[in-house]
């Protein structure tokens, strides 16, 4: 199983997700699952985690690692499952050449949230950073027991 998170740059959610997915898989010992995290603008491309992310996450055991990148075509060939973080993204990734709806899909829905958005942290102040990580947390966990089961 290959699984993607997306967000707007790839600097705040996604990258989040990633971290925080990875961590429960190596927690939970389970083998077979790759993760990696992609965003549908290109402004931040080549650029590490926003650091108001990586110090939120930094502050949970969290570590959020590696540079944004832009979704690309080949990712929905690539990837099972590719998980918006919002609704705008989810609309963009299903308007990209390749998309398939059941393929994309939002990260709340998929942890059994309905179709809440993953609120946006970069123009907030810290404590949003925060609040998204406890949205990943509780949801990593949901979406891992589902595709785990």
């Amino acid at each position: 199983m290959r699984i993607l998170f997306v967000c707007l740059g790839n600097i705040c959610r996604s990258p989040s997700a990633e971290a925080v997915m990875a961590g429960l898989i190596v927690r939970e010992g389970i083998e077979g699952i790759e993760i990696d995290s992609a965003g549908t603008g290109d402004w931040h491309v080549g650029q590490p985690a926003d650091p108001r992310a990586i110090a939120a996450a930094t502050d949970r055991g969290v570590e959020i690692s590696g540079l944004a990148r832009q979704v690309r075509p080949s990712d929905f060939e690539e990837f099972d499952l590719i998980l918006a973080m919002d609704s705008s993204n989810h609309a963009n990734l299903l308007a990209m050449d390749g998309a398939d709806p059941e393929q994309v899909r939002l990260f709340r829905e998929m942890a059994g949230e309905g179709e809440l958005d993953v609120p946006d942290p970069y123009y907030g102040g810290e404590d949003g950073f925060a609040e998204v990580l406890d949205i990943l947390e509780s949801g990593c966990a949901v979406i891992l027991e589902e595709i785990n089961a």
